[in-house]
């Protein structure tokens, strides 16, 4: 997406999710169907997910950890997929670096990092190292309960 993407202001009135299509449109200045109609348009195109996202740091016994991990293979957006769709994934980077890949993971009681690793990620032949960054403290982070 460019910096002058027409969607851009609607991502901004649309930070509230409370907030009625007709206040959106009101804000931007065009009409209440126009706002429907690139709201549907943008879930269809799985530019825009509505969700109710948490502080792990608010909920008792949860924490989140960053996990860089190195990968055997090349294929790193395979690798990203089935990692991305293990329990406790919050999200997938490919980054540049020494790792392949970044991954933000939500823990808990009774699921904590031995059993991300052991019941998890031992699933995974792609991984051939990875080092564990436990989050003592974040700001302004919010994530999607994925356990």
């Amino acid at each position: 997406m460019c910096g002058d993407d027409p969607n851009v202001p609607m991502f901004q009135a649309l930070r509230d999710g409370r907030r009625t299509f007709r206040e959106v449109a009101e804000e931007l200045r065009i009409t209440e169907n126009t706002v429907r109609a690139r709201y549907k348009k943008l879930i269809d195109s799985g530019v825009l997910e509505v969700t109710a996202l948490v502080n792990p740091e608010m909920i008792e016994g949860h924490q989140t950890a960053m996990v860089g991990m190195k990968v055997k293979s090349a294929d790193l957006l395979s690798a990203g997929k089935r990692i991305a769709g293990l329990k406790g994934v919050i999200s997938v980077r490919v980054v540049t670096g020494r790792y392949d890949l970044l991954v933000e993971i939500l823990l808990k009681e009774g699921f904590g990092l031995l059993e991300f690793f052991t019941e998890e990620l031992a699933s995974v032949d792609d991984v051939q190292d990875f080092e564990t960054f436990v989050v003592y403290k974040s700001f302004g982070h919010l994530v999607p309960y994925v356990l």
